[in-house]
């Protein structure tokens, strides 16, 4: 994989919402690669290559779409908080994408490092239009490499 190329880490235990998330990316012109993960569990091995993800060849830019509310005992929160808080991965742009508008997990959220924290609208075409939004920030974003050891 090139070192300029970016893959986008949709990391969502809702298939229907990594499917508009694909689908509603490319619509805007996103034509990085896309990996989904249904659990934060996978999201750290991937990141950290270990598990199912260990030995994987030389990877490019990083950047991931995390929702908070996942099964399995890891949590959007703590994938967020074990990366930003590692100097290998703390550079990894992180955007909260879930339907948790509590004002204090936003707080919490941008506390531990997250980028971007957006909301999921409910309602169809608001989600649509929202993911819209995100591909034009996505499309002129800079994404950093992570470290060397890492990536």
């Amino acid at each position: 994989m090139a070192e300029d190329s970016v893959t986008i880490l949709i990391v969502d235990d809702d298939p229907g919402h990594v499917e508009l998330l694909r689908r509603n990316l490319r619509r805007t012109g996103i034509e990085h690669r896309t990996e989904a993960l249904g659990d934060g569990s996978s999201a750290l091995d991937y990141v950290f290559r270990r598990g199912a993800y260990a030995g994987g060849g030389k990877r490019g830019k990083l950047l991931l779409l995390l929702d908070i509310n996942m099964p399995g005992g890891v949590d959007g929160v703590e994938v967020l908080r074990q990366l930003k808080t590692d100097p290998t991965t703390r550079k990894i742009p992180i955007v909260m994408l879930t339907t948790t508008d509590d004002p204090r997990e936003i707080d919490r959220c941008y506390e531990l490092g997250c980028n971007v924290y957006v909301t999921k609208p409910v309602a169809p075409e608001a989600f649509v239009n929202t993911v819209a939004g995100l591909g034009q920030l996505l499309s002129i974003a800079r994404v950093p490499l992570a470290d060397a050891r890492r990536a």
